[in-house]
């Protein structure tokens, strides 16, 4: 972890942490895509290289916003698992997702997911939040519906809506 920062502002350390081309991305592949292996994470649309997306693994885990478990399925590889850290950055994902859709050329497909997080307001957040929680941290029972599967499912609709159009 970063022993001397730029300044002691928030926003400068949320940077530090968060501001690189890839971070976000990769933890969006987590969090929404339920990504949790390195090849999993390498096959985002934004085609990561593979020494980058390994650097950034280890400073995810460095920060505390990872953990890095071993495959029971294989020796070699890894598990990456959100921690409370990363999943209490959810709304600003939400927010992140919804400022681009309002202001930048996005696709309806991919619009979709961040539209109806703000339009589920703070109670679907946290049904979220507790199904994230309990697929990355054991805790508690598994939800009684997955939200990352309405809003999966809510997006092929959008992608195959934009095919036939």
């Amino acid at each position: 972890m970063r022993q001397s920062h730029r300044s002691g502002c928030p926003i400068n350390l949320t940077l530090e942490v968060l501001g690189d081309r890839w971070s976000l991305l990769i933890l969006r592949d987590i969090i929404f895509g339920g990504a949790r292996r390195f090849r999993e994470l390498q096959r985002s649309e934004e085609r990561i290289a593979s020494n980058i997306l390994a650097d950034r693994l280890r400073t995810l885990v460095e920060e505390g916003l990872l953990t890095r478990n071993g495959d029971p399925s294989h020796k070699q590889k890894a598990v990456y698992s959100l921690t409370e850290k990363a999943i209490a950055l959810l709304p600003v994902f939400v927010q992140i997702g919804a400022w681009g859709g309002r202001w930048l050329p996005t696709t309806e497909a991919f619009k979709i997911r961040g539209r109806l997080m703000e339009a589920g307001g703070p109670p679907l957040l946290e049904r979220f939040m507790v199904e994230l929680r309990q697929e990355h941290l054991g805790d508690g029972l598994p939800p009684d519906s997955s939200v990352r599967a309405e809003l999966d499912a809510a997006y092929q609709s959008a992608v195959a809506a934009q095919a036939n159009a």
